[in-house]
């Protein structure tokens, strides 16, 4: 379980990075598909179904994490690792995607299952 808490935390601060990048290269665009996961956390009545596509994509994104890690931690400059922190991220996020989840869906989830112990545990129980 503490491998999980860890690989979402991580995650979610990969993901994070993507908003505050898209914001940046468009400020006009307010409507890049992002949402804020403390807001959808709020609900928590999730699906058993949801919460498998949640279960399959944090695989996904587990795999993903640890092939880029040593990469980005040995880069030879924080250019090179950014670079391969934003590969990470968009291989990421068509992980998440390809589980049939959208990204604010998966934000939420990950945020609840850091903060709701309900949640957690609903999840914990399907891996």
């Amino acid at each position: 379980m503490n491998k999980l808490l860890i690989s979402v935390t991580a995650s979610l601060a990969l993901l994070a990075a993507a908003p505050a990048m898209a914001q940046q290269d468009s400020a006009a665009d307010q409507g890049s598909g992002y949402a804020d996961p403390a807001a959808e956390a709020q609900q928590a009545n999730y699906s058993d179904s949801e919460l498998n596509q949640f279960v399959e994509a944090q695989s996904g994104v587990m795999e993903v994490r640890e092939d880029y890690i040593a990469k980005i931690e040995s880069a030879d400059s924080q250019e090179k690792a950014q670079e391969l922190q934003m590969e990470a991220n968009d291989k990421m996020v068509s992980v998440i995607e390809d589980s049939g989840m959208d990204i604010p869906t998966y934000n939420a989830i990950a945020t609840a299952y850091s903060s709701q112990p309900d949640v957690r545990e609903r999840i914990d129980s399907m891996m």
